[in-house]
């Protein structure tokens, strides 16, 4: 894959999947006696220094051990990650939660946003091309240890007031085609924020309107688990919009 050997994938998916367990940078040690890779705790070092140069890896200012760059989550979601499955029941909770609201277009949005940091447990966003902005999930910083940073805080509450730096955020998904897109810190925005964040947003549109429907969180959030969420909601509101012509 891509220039990585088999067992540099392994490792990185491995070190992916402490890192989002932890939050805490990860040595060659824990990998070794935890995850049975088969392989010395050397060896795992020199692998660990070869996805570092490769710019898989990165090291922090405090730690001997290391944790996902952007490049390599981004090789993570691209490559490896298999989504979990909506189930039927998830999705028919999803519907019901704004289907009172589907008639007027502030009261769903708003509602909207509200669910989608309920039940994910991350910062909502939703933005339109009429210049409107949502946002939900506050208080869901507190259980996340990246934002429990002032500088981190002021930053995000700071884009939650620029409806121009989400427009700017919509304009990326005229470069691609997916169904959900995946905000690391290595696109052409480059912000702070996204040196310990991410995003992940669906795009929605009707005959009067589109725009964007996501979450922000820590980039160690769990894509499989989210990634499908974001885009069954994003497509259930353009469904709406489009059926309510809103």
């Amino acid at each position: 894959m891509d220039d990585l050997t088999l067992r540099q994938v392994e490792i990185l998916k491995t070190i992916i999947k402490e890192y989002s367990d932890t939050g805490e940078p990860v040595g060659s040690e824990i990998l070794e006696k935890k995850y049975k890779l088969g392989v010395s705790p050397a060896t795992i070092r020199n692998e660990m220094v070869m996805l570092a140069k490769k710019g898989y890896l990165k090291k922090t200012h405090f730690s001997s051990g290391r944790i996902p760059s952007a490049k390599g989550f981004r090789f993570y979601v691209n490559k490896l990650m298999k989504e979990k499955e909506l189930s039927t029941a998830d999705e028919v909770a999803y519907k019901n939660s704004v289907w009172d609201d589907r008639t007027e277009r502030h009261s769903l949005f708003s509602q909207a946003t509200k669910v989608l940091a309920n039940r994910t447990g991350l910062v909502s966003v939703a933005a339109t091309n009429k210049g409107e902005m949502y946002f939900a999930g506050l208080s869901n910083m507190l259980n996340i240890h990246e934002f429990i940073n002032h500088e981190m805080e002021r930053i995000l509450f700071q884009h939650l007031e620029e409806i121009n730096y989400w427009d700017r955020i919509s304009t990326l998904f005229e470069k691609f085609d997916g169904d959900i897109y995946f905000m690391l810190g290595d696109e052409e925005i480059v912000d702070p924020m996204y040196d310990s964040c991410s995003s992940v947003f669906g795009e929605f549109a009707g005959n009067n309107i589109k725009g964007i429907i996501g979450v922000v969180g820590p980039k160690r959030m769990p894509y499989e688990v989210i990634a499908p969420q974001v885009k069954y909601f994003a497509s259930l509101l353009e469904e709406i919009v489009k059926t309510q012509n809103l």
